[in-house]
C-alpha cells in the first residue's frame, strides 16, 4: 500500500519534535495507522536546520507553497503559526484537496468558521488536537469521548506561562514582575509576554473548546479577556488564607440566557484537583450532564508533548482516508448544519462569586457602610476578614461574596470607591467553586 506522504511546514520547536516522533516511532505509528506514514517534504526558512531535524531523505524547501502545491503530498502539517502566511497556506492546501493538521489556535479561533466550511465543501479533514493544551487530548475527548453528554461547562488552566508565574507568586511570594523575569530566563515566557499573560492565548483555546462543546461557531471577538499582569502577591496570599488558589482560568458555561466565554484570574477552592495544577502544566475540567466532572491534565506545550498530538492527528486522518466524507467526525463535533449561533453573554450579565479587597480608614461605621452598599445591590457575604491597621490608619477588608451578576458587583464597587473612608480602587477577583 502506498505510504502516506507528510508535508511539514515549519521546523521550529514543535516541527522539529514532530519530525523526531515520526522517525523515532515510525514502526509503532504505521502499525496503528494501518499503513506507512513518512515525512516526505519539509519547508523552513532555515533549510539547514530543517535538514538536520528531518534527515537527508526528506525534500527540504524554503517556500511552503511548494508543499501545498506538490501532487505527492497527502497531509499538510502547518506549524508556522500566526494568521498571515499560515492562513493562506491552509486555504491553498484545502483548495488542492489536501488534508490539514495544525497546532495554530489563533488561526482557528479567528478564521476557523471559514476554514471548516471550505474543508467541508472539499471533503477534506482539518485536525487540530495540538492547538489546545499541547499533548493533552482534550479535543478528542470533547468531540468524541463525551459525545453522549450535554456539556455543561469547561474550566481550563490552558496557558503554562501564566500558570508558572502564579505558582511562583504563591509559593515564593514574589511579585508578578520578578516571576515573569524568571519565566523569561527559563524560556517559558517570550520577550513580549503579552499574548500569554493578558489572556489572549487562553482565549483562543477556550473559543475552540466552546465551539466543540456547545456546537456554536468560533467567536473569539466576544471572549472576555483579563490577564494577570495587575495581580498583587498580597491577594494571592489572602486567597490562600481563605482556602483558595488563584489561577488564570478559561471558563465557558451554557446557561439559559446564553454562553459564558471568559478568561480571567480566578479563585478556586484549594481542595479541587485543578487548583493544585502548578508550574507550566495544563489542565481542563469538563462537566457533562451524564458523566459529571472529568479532568484532563498534562504538558500544555513543548516539542515532544505537542508533537504527540500532531502525530495522533496524522494517524486519525490516515485511518479515515478511505471513508466517505459524510462519515468523518465533524470538525466541531456537531454536523455542520446543526451548529447553533447561541448568544455569547456580555460580561456584565455573567453570574459569579467575588473576592473584594478594600483599603479603608480604620474607624467606626466604615464596615457598616460597605456591607450596606453590598446589600443594596443584593450581594450577600460569604466570608469577611479584616487586616490590622497600618501606620497611616488604614485597614484592609477582604470580602468573599455569594454568586451575583457582574453588573451588580460593578455598581457596588463604584459606590464603595466613592466613600470618603475608602482609599484607592477596590481590588476585584472572580471566584468559582467548580464543584459540578
Amino acid at each position: 500500500m502506498k505510504p502516506i506522504n507528510i508535508g511539514l511546514m515549519g521546523v521550529g520547536t514543535v516541527g522539529g519534535g514532530t519530525a523526531t516522533v515520526l522517525k523515532r516511532n515510525a514502526e509503532e505509528i504505521s502499525r496503528r495507522a494501518g499503513r506507512k506514514i513518512r515525512l516526505f517534504m519539509a519547508a523552513n526558512r532555515d533549510t539547514a536546520r530543517a535538514r538536520e531535524k528531518c534527515g537527508s531523505e526528506v525534500i527540504v524547501v524554503d517556500d511552503a507553497f511548494q508543499i501545498v502545491n506538490h501532487p505527492d503530498v497527502d497531509i499538510v502539517v502547518e506549524l508556522i503559526g500566526g494568521t498571515t502566511i499560515a492562513r493562506d497556506l491552509v486555504f491553498k492546501a484545502i483548495e488542492n484537496g489536501k488534508h490539514v493538521v495544525t497546532a495554530n489556535k489563533k488561526l482557528l479561533a479567528e478564521h476557523g468558521n471559514e476554514i471548516f466550511a471550505r474543508a467541508h465543501e472539499k471533503g477534506v479533514m482539518v485536525a487540530f488536537e495540538a492547538a489546545v493544551a499541547g499533548g493533552v487530548p482534550i479535543i478528542k475527548a470533547l468531540r468524541e469521548s463525551l459525545a453522549a453528554n450535554r456539556i455543561e461547562w469547561i474550566a481550563g488552566i490552558i496557558n503554562g506561562t501564566a500558570n508558572y508565574i502564579l505558582t511562583e507568586m504563591r509559593e515564593k511570594g514574589t511579585s508578578f514582575a520578578d516571576a515573569l523575569a524568571d519565566a523569561q530566563r527559563l524560556g517559558y515566557a517570550e520577550t513580549d509576554p503579552t499574548f500569554d499573560v493578558e489572556g489572549h492565548d487562553s482565549g483562543h483555546k477556550l473559543t475552540i473548546m466552546a465551539a466543540i462543546a456547545f456546537g456554536i461557531p468560533m467567536q473569539f471577538s466576544k471572549c472576555y479577556l483579563e490577564g494577570i499582569s495587575q495581580l498583587n502577591a498580597k491577594d494571592i496570599r489572602y486567597a490562600e488564607e481563605l482556602g483558595y488558589r488563584v489561577k488564570l482560568l478559561g471558563l465557558t458555561r451554557r446557561t439559559e440566557e446564553g454562553v459564558e466565554l471568559r478568561v480571567h484570574p480566578t479563585l478556586i477552592p484549594e481542595s479541587r484537583l485543578i487548583a493544585n495544577v502548578n508550574g507550566v502544566k495544563n489542565a481542563v475540567l469538563v462537566s457533562g450532564d451524564v458523566v459529571g466532572p472529568t479532568l484532563y491534565y498534562g504538558a500544555g506545550a513543548g516539542a515532544l508533548p505537542t508533537a504527540s498530538a500532531v502525530v495522533a492527528d496524522i494517524v486519525d486522518i490516515t485511518r479515515l482516508l478511505t471513508a466517505d466524507p459524510g462519515h468523518q467526525v465533524p470538525h466541531l463535533a456537531f454536523q455542520p448544519d446543526q451548529l447553533h449561533d447561541l448568544t455569547i453573554l456580555p460580561m456584565e450579565e455573567v453570574v459569579s462569586s467575588y473576592y473584594l479587597r478594600i483599603q479603608a480608614i480604620d474607624r467606626a461605621g466604615v464596615l457598616a457602610n460597605i456591607t450596606r452598599i453590598l446589600a443594596e445591590d443584593a450581594i450577600s457575604i460569604e466570608a469577611l476578614i479584616q487586616k490590622g491597621a497600618t501606620n497611616d490608619g488604614a485597614a484592609e477588608v477582604v470580602i468573599l461574596t455569594h454568586r451575583v451578576k457582574e453588573k451588580n458587583i460593578n455598581h457596588a464597587i463604584a459606590c464603595i470607591e466613592d466613600l470618603d473612608s475608602v482609599a484607592g480602587q477596590v481590588v476585584r477577583l472572580r471566584m468559582e467553586e467548580l464543584n459540578g
